[in-house]
């Protein structure tokens, strides 16, 4: 198993170096090389089960948003959509794991968060205004319920889902605020290394 996991690496640091400073073919092989590598990992997993299959059908979701980036802008609905379905499958496997405990200070955190990135890129979101809005949302929701499941059953498991749920949106805040507000250097190679980190984590939570 370990050599599954070398291959996901070698695949995601690829992906975010060609982000950085390589050529576009190199982007377009190893983001879905990664992914598909990824779903191999999560299905090998030996603490895979019945609920196992909602972070698969996440992959999936997650995999069919890439692949919608790379169709003309118009298919851009249908990529949030990707990705707000790939949220709510995790959000429903964090919730599979627990029953509802309630620790105030993530959610309020989280809340003002969400208000400062809102904030941030409101004024430029034009049409995408109210899919991105939802997005966070579902977002914020997971990472929430991923901290909920660590704080009620601190484990290695739930510790890397909510690490994972985290980074995800640390990937999401970096790109929406560097598009939709002010592109940085690296800006695209840093939202790459927290999207595929946060995947990672998630299913590596099936394994430990």
């Amino acid at each position: 198993m370990l050599w599954s996991f070398i291959a996901v690496f070698f695949s995601g640091w690829l992906y975010v170096d060609a982000s950085y400073r390589g050529p576009t073919w190199q982007r377009w092989v190893f983001k879905p090389v990664t992914l598909l590598l990824l779903l191999l990992l999560a299905w090998q997993a030996p603490m895979f089960n019945a609920t196992g299959y909602l972070i698969v059908a996440g992959l999936l979701a997650t995999l069919l948003g890439d692949a919608l980036t790379l169709l003309p802008t118009q298919r851009m609905l249908y990529a949030i959509g990707a990705f707000f379905l790939s949220h709510l499958l995790y959000t429903l496997y964090f919730a599979s794991q627990m029953t509802f405990s309630l620790f105030w200070p993530l959610p309020l955190v989280l809340l003002i968060v969400g208000a400062l990135l809102v904030a941030v890129i409101w004024t430029r979101l034009d049409t995408f205004r109210w899919p991105i809005l939802t997005f966070i949302g579902m977002t914020l929701v997971m990472v929430w319920l991923a901290g909920e499941l660590y704080f009620y059953l601190p484990t290695r498991p739930s510790f890397s889902a909510f690490v994972g749920a985290t980074l995800l949106l640390l990937g999401n805040i970096v790109w929406l605020g560097s598009h939709y507000r002010h592109r940085f250097t690296g800006d695209s190679a840093i939202a790459a290394a927290c999207y595929f980190a946060g995947h990672f984590m998630i299913v590596r939570a099936l394994y430990i």
